[in-house]
């Protein structure tokens, strides 16, 4: 990052106007972030049983401020989500039936990121989503990224699951299915009923420098699901896990006669926590 003083030596004015602009966006992201981890740390300590006025005297600060640190700023768990701005890369598959066909999201999915993008901004985030168009590879080496589908539409990140311990996606003629050891999880969609399965984790990225969220359902039903099941567990999730990666399959029903609206979610395996 820059600082000030070389921003001022710009001499054109428009490229100092366009370089102090950049960088104002840029301090205030830290300072979000920074805001962020003083607030979860000033909440670790009130758990640990600090009182206000200790804190106070740790910070040199009023306990009058601390209060308000604690009841304003960023909420800890967007950090659940990432840092900055999010990247939400879902797999597409081609249309059918047409000359020229072209890469096409189901509308659970898009459904998915449109529930996850309202969960950003109430805890101070903007989030984007691009479509990974068949053979799915996604690039996955970049922070602040939300992967949605199965390794169905992203083989490369059927590929990526295999650092987790736990749990695996399969198929075979039946179709897409998971497993945790010797139990496997196929959709009760398959067999009529308007419920799935849904994969949850935090995988580590291939360059080692860093992880990313992935929501997978065994059809596009449990990609959703996933979603709510984030939406509605934000809090608790960040309490739990912080941003350590971890692994878990929910299962979630739906409205037979509108399958966007989920209408419960639980988890059905423990949650997993990986090493590293």
């Amino acid at each position: 990052m820059k600082d000030p003083a070389s921003v001022a030596g710009v001499s054109d004015a428009r490229e100092r106007a366009r370089a102090a602009h950049r960088l104002i966006d840029d301090y205030q992201a830290v300072i979000s972030e920074l805001s962020r981890i003083r607030r979860d740390a000033l909440e670790q300590l009130l758990a640990d049983g600090m009182t206000q006025a200790q804190i106070a005297e740790l910070l040199e600060m009023s306990r009058s401020r601390v209060s308000q640190l604690l009841s304003a700023g960023t909420r800890p768990e967007r950090a659940f989500l990432g840092s900055g701005r999010l990247t939400v890369a879902i797999g597409g598959k081609q249309e059918v039936g047409r000359h020229d066909p072209g890469d096409v999201l189901s509308v659970e999915s898009v459904a998915a990121y449109n529930a996850l993008a309202e969960l950003a901004r109430t805890v101070g985030l903007d989030a984007s989503y691009e479509v990974v168009p068949p053979p799915g590879l996604v690039h996955l080496n970049r922070p602040n990224l939300i992967v949605l589908t199965s390794p169905r539409l992203l083989p490369f990140v059927g590929q990526v699951m295999e650092a987790d311990p736990h749990i695996r996606f399969k198929s075979d003629d039946r179709g897409w299915y998971l497993t945790d050891g010797d139990t496997e999880y196929r959709s009760p969609r398959d067999e009529g009923q308007a419920a799935d399965y849904a994969y949850i984790g935090r995988l580590p990225r291939p360059d080692g420098k860093g992880s990313f969220l992935y929501l997978a359902g065994a059809h596009a039903q449990g990609t959703l699901g996933a979603a709510q099941f984030i939406v509605d567990n934000l809090a608790s999730l960040y309490k739990e896990l912080k941003v350590r990666r971890f692994s878990m399959i929910i299962r979630c029903e739906y409205d037979p006669a509108n399958p966007r609206n989920i209408l419960r979610c639980e988890r059905v395996t423990p949650i997993y926590r990986h090493e590293g």
